[in-house]
C-alpha cells in the first residue's frame, strides 16, 4: 500500500507537469493557426494505451513514461519527420510562421512550468501558511552527526546564523540547500562566531553519508520499547531522561556521550514521568546501552517542555502572492546553482544526478497533498529551467536557433536543424542513461 501511494504520487505529478507543459506549447500554435497533430501524455513507441482524434488533433496517451509531446506541423522535432519536410511549406505548418510566433511557441512550455511554480508557492502559503521554527529559539544549537559536516568544522551545539552573508531566520525545508550551496557559513559556537569554509566537494562528501541528516534539531531522550532482555525494568515508556550519573541531559546526544564513557556501570538516573520527577538507578551495557529504543514527543509535548516553538504564519489571499512569488524566485535561483556545481567537476556534484528512481524517492510513502505540492512546485522548476538548456532538442535549443534567426535575419537550413537535432537526440539519450546509470550504481552499493 505504501508503495501504490509513493507510485500515485509520482505518476500524478509527472503527468500534471508534462500535460501542462505540452499545453505552453499547443495554446499558442492554436493561437497561430499552426497545425497540432499530436498532443501526448508519455511516449507512443509502436502504439498507444488510448487515442482519440478530435479535429485535426490525435490526444493520446502512450506507453512509455518518459515525457511526452506535441507535434506541430513543419516542425524539425523528436518524429524527424523528412518527408513532411521535403514537401513545400504549408501555411499552416511551423516553418511557415513568423520568428516571433515560433519563439512563443517554443517558450511556452517552459513560461508554464514557472508560472504553474508560483502558481502552487501562491496557493501554499494561502492554504497552509508558513510553518518553521525560528532560529533564535534553538538556543542550544544544532546536532550534527554527519561526518562529512563534522569533517568541514561543524559540532553540535553550533548555532547556524547565516549562509554567503545572508541570516537564516528559520529552520524550516529550505535551510538545508541554503548550506549546501553556501561558500562560507557562518556559525556561533560558546558564544563566539566564526565563519567556516564549506568545502568545493561537500555535495559529493555528503553522497557517501546520504541517511545520516545535515543538521537535526537536538531532541531529549524518550524511552520508547523497552527490550524483553533489558536490565532496566523499571524504566517506562514515555519517560524522559533529565539527568544521569548527575549530570544534565537535556539532549538525547548529551545522555548518549555520558553513556559510553559508562560502559558496563550502574549510575543514578533522573526521570520525568507523568510530570513529575523520579529517581532511579540504570545499568550501562558493554556497548553503552540501556536496553531501550529511542521513543518520541509530540510538537505540542516539546512545547510545552520549552524546547522549541513551532510557529506559522498565516497569510491572506493577497498576502500569499508576494510571499509566493518570494518562493518561487528563491527555488529558481537554487536550483540554478544547483546546475552551476553539477557542471563543475571539482564539486563532485554531477555523481549525484539521478534519473526517474531519483524522483520516485523524493516522494513520501504517506499522502500528504502539501508534500505532494511542495514537490510538484520544485520538480516544474527544474522542468522548466532543464527544457532552456540550449541543447538541440530541447525547447532551449530550437529558442537559441530562433534568437540567431530574430537576430541576424538568417534562418537556419533544414538540413541543419535535422543534424542538430539529431545530435541534441544523442546528448540528451546520454544523459539520461547517465543520470539512470546513477541511480542503478547507487542502488548496487546501497547508497
Amino acid at each position: 500500500m505504501d508503495l501504490f501511494i509513493k507510485l500515485s504520487q509520482f505518476l500524478l505529478s509527472l503527468s500534471l507537469l508534462i500535460i501542462l507543459h505540452e499545453l505552453g506549447h499547443f495554446i499558442p500554435a492554436k493561437l497561430f493557426k499552426t497545425r497540432v497533430e499530436k498532443f501526448y501524455l508519455f511516449f507512443d513507441v509502436k502504439y498507444s494505451l488510448i487515442k482519440k482524434k478530435i479535429g485535426e488533433t490525435e490526444y493520446g496517451i502512450g506507453w512509455l513514461p518518459l515525457g511526452g509531446y506535441v507535434k506541430i506541423s513543419g516542425m524539425i522535432d523528436e518524429s524527424m519527420d523528412k518527408e513532411q519536410m521535403a514537401l513545400p511549406p504549408q501555411p499552416w505548418e511551423f516553418r511557415s510562421k513568423p520568428a516571433y510566433q515560433r519563439l512563443i511557441i517554443m517558450l511556452g512550455g517552459v513560461t508554464v512550468n514557472f508560472v504553474l511554480a508560483f502558481i502552487i508557492y501562491i496557493g501554499m502559503a494561502f492554504a497552509y501558511g508558513d510553518t518553521y521554527v525560528a532560529s533564535a529559539d534553538f538556543k542550544d544549537g544544532m546536532l550534527i552527526e554527519n561526518p562529512a559536516m563534522i569533517k568541514a568544522g561543524f559540532k553540535t551545539g553550533d548555532k547556524i546564523l547565516a549562509a554567503d552573508g545572508k541570516p537564516i531566520l528559520k529552520f524550516d525545508n529550505d535551510i538545508t540547500m541554503k548550506i549546501i550551496m553556501a561558500k562560507k557559513v557562518l556559525i556561533e559556537r560558546n558564544g563566539i562566531k566564526q565563519e567556516i569554509n564549506m568545502p568545493i566537494d561537500l555535495v559529493d562528501q555528503l553522497s557517501k553519508y546520504e541517511k545520516s541528516s545535515l543538521i537535526a534539531t537536538r531532541t531529549p531522550f524518550v524511552i520508547g520499547a523497552i527490550d524483553d532482555k533489558s536490565p532496566n525494568t523499571n524504566l517506562k515508556p514515555k519517560d524522559l531522561i533529565t539527568s544521569l550519573n548527575g549530570q544534565n541531559t537535556r539532549y538525547f546526544d548529551q545522555a548518549k556521550v555520558i553513556l559510553e564513557s559508562n560502559k558496563g556501570k550502574t549510575i543514578p538516573a533522573t526521570v520525568l514521568r507523568n510530570q513529575k520527577t523520579e529517581n532511579i538507578t540504570l545499568q550501562v551495557s558493554k556497548e553503552g546501552t540501556v536496553g531501550v529504543n529511542r521513543g518520541g514527543l509530540s510538537i505540542e509535548s516539546l512545547e510545552k517542555l520549552g524546547y522549541y516553538k513551532v510557529s506559522t504564519t498565516e497569510y491572506s489571499f493577497l498576502e500569499a502572492i508576494p510571499f509566493g512569488i518570494t518562493r518561487g524566485k528563491d527555488q529558481l535561483i537554487g536550483y540554478g546553482k544547483q546546475l552551476k556545481m553539477i557542471f563543475s567537476p571539482s564539486t563532485g556534484a554531477y555523481k549525484q544526478v539521478g534519473g526517474f528512481k531519483a524522483i520516485f524517492d523524493i516522494f513520501p510513502e504517506t499522502w500528504s497533498w502539501e508534500t505532494f505540492w511542495r514537490i510538484t512546485a520544485i520538480l516544474s522548476i527544474m522542468l522548466g529551467v532543464m527544457n532552456l538548456l540550449p541543447i538541440p532538442a530541447l525547447d532551449g535549443g530550437h529558442v537559441m536557433f530562433l534568437l540567431y534567426e530574430i537576430i541576424s535575419g538568417k534562418k537556419p537550413s533544414d538540413k541543419f536543424l535535422e543534424n542538430a537535432q539529431m545530435v541534441g537526440f544523442v546528448l540528451l539519450i546520454t544523459l539520461l542513461l547517465f543520470a539512470n546509470g546513477n541511480d542503478i550504481y547507487k542502488a548496487i552499493v546501497g547508497r
